[in-house]
């Protein structure tokens, strides 16, 4: 084929493609989608707090206050005192004599005593006419002021050797200084006189004149004298804090001596101690009055952790005559103790004349003090027991 025919037939065909009607191309326009979030997200509901009781602390178990172990009759530890099994807050005053003062309960308006509450032991006994008198010992504490004091009785030179003591007193019958002068101990007996003021001076000289002394003065006094003022052995004493098995109750004890001199001890349970009340009045059909026995160093009710009734002999033959009594502490005999609320029959023993008094039970076991003080109510051994109802004790002192 020529190139003229060539070129001929191309224009020709483009021609024709000229003459066909358009085609419309549907181009697809992208719908437009809602701006929507992909993942929906739902409304979150508020949650009001609930008021929620705060749940209390834990409750502390508490804990169990250990229970020293007994003490005594021997081997006290060290700053034990031997007197009350009691640890001392100054040990060095254990190395020293046991001072004993002799003390008036008469009369009433010489009441109340100074001192008495820092004594270990104190015997409360009849000295004549109807009284009382107290003998105080003080060995784990010093006392500023002690006393009224007053005159000895034959039964202090039970003090002044079982206890080895220095024994303070205003003066005492001719009979009663013979026997007292009689002790091996004489030279740590401690009276009034014009040169020894410390440690024994008069107070209120226009009133009442009272012969007052200082437990620290008179250790002062004796080492003053060349006189040894070193430990001794008091051994004899047991002491345990938990209340003894057995018993009786004991909750009050009332000890009467005459229409003048009577006395009461009543338990505290929330002090574990008894209080001490003493006669106001004469009984001569009246009937009994007390008032709390305070100590007027203190202005504190009087209060002891053991009583302690000891059933001892009175002599009132010649050749002491009937106003000098010797009561008898020597060997054994009843008792009755009370502490913790209860009361339990028991004996005293003293088989020395160096020794202490001590108790034991009627199977030859021994007696456990309440770790504390001890006030001994010496009565006579015929003195009836009485109880009136459960727990009050009633016991009239007789003689012999």
């Amino acid at each position: 084929m020529s190139i003229k025919k060539i070129i001929t037939l191309g224009l020709l065909i483009l021609a024709l493609s000229a003459c066909q009607p358009a085609t419309l191309v549907e181009v697809e326009t992208p719908t437009q989608v809602p701006n929507t979030p992909t993942s929906t997200q739902t409304p979150t509901e508020t949650i009001t707090p609930t008021a929620t009781e705060t749940p209390p602390p834990p409750t502390e178990t508490p804990t169990a206050t250990p229970i020293p172990p007994p003490v005594g009759p021997s081997d006290f530890p060290a700053g034990v005192n031997p007197l009350t099994g009691l640890q001392v807050d100054d040990s060095e005053l254990l190395l020293r004599r046991p001072v004993a003062v002799k003390i008036q309960m008469f009369p009433r308006e010489g009441r109340p005593p100074w001192g008495v509450s820092a004594a270990d032991i104190v015997f409360d006994y009849y000295q004549n006419d109807g009284l009382t008198r107290l003998n105080a010992i003080f060995y784990g504490n010093d006392a500023e002021q002690v006393g009224p004091i007053r005159s000895a009785r034959l039964f202090d030179r039970n003090i002044l050797e079982g206890y080895k003591a220095i024994l303070v007193f205003g003066g005492a019958f001719r009979t009663v200084m013979d026997h007292l002068y009689g002790s091996a101990q004489w030279e740590y007996m401690v009276m009034e006189g014009s040169q020894n003021c410390p440690p024994m001076c008069r107070i209120e000289p226009e009133s009442n004149n009272y012969l007052i002394t200082n437990t620290q003065d008179l250790h002062e006094y004796i080492q003053g004298k060349d006189l040894e003022d070193d430990q001794q052995n008091l051994d004899g004493m047991t002491f345990d804090a938990r209340t003894p098995e057995g018993g009786e109750p004991g909750s009050q004890l009332y000890t009467r001596y005459s229409i003048s001199s009577y006395n009461r001890w009543d338990y505290e349970p929330s002090a574990g101690r008894y209080l001490r009340f003493q006669d106001t009045q004469e009984d001569e059909g009246e009937g009994e009055a007390y008032a709390p026995l305070t100590d007027r160093l203190t202005d504190e009710q009087i209060a002891a952790d053991n009583v302690v009734v000891l059933f001892l002999g009175h002599n009132v033959d010649p050749p002491y005559g009937p106003r000098v009594i010797q009561i008898g502490m020597f060997g054994e005999g009843d008792a009755v103790a009370f502490r913790d609320g209860r009361a339990y029959k028991v004996r005293w023993h003293r088989p020395e004349g160096s020794s202490v008094v001590y108790l034991k039970f009627p199977d030859d076991s021994s007696y456990a003090f309440k770790p504390g003080t001890t006030w001994f109510q010496v009565v006579g051994t015929s003195s009836p027991v009485e109880q009136e109802e459960e727990g009050v004790w009633r016991i009239k002192a007789t003689i012999p």
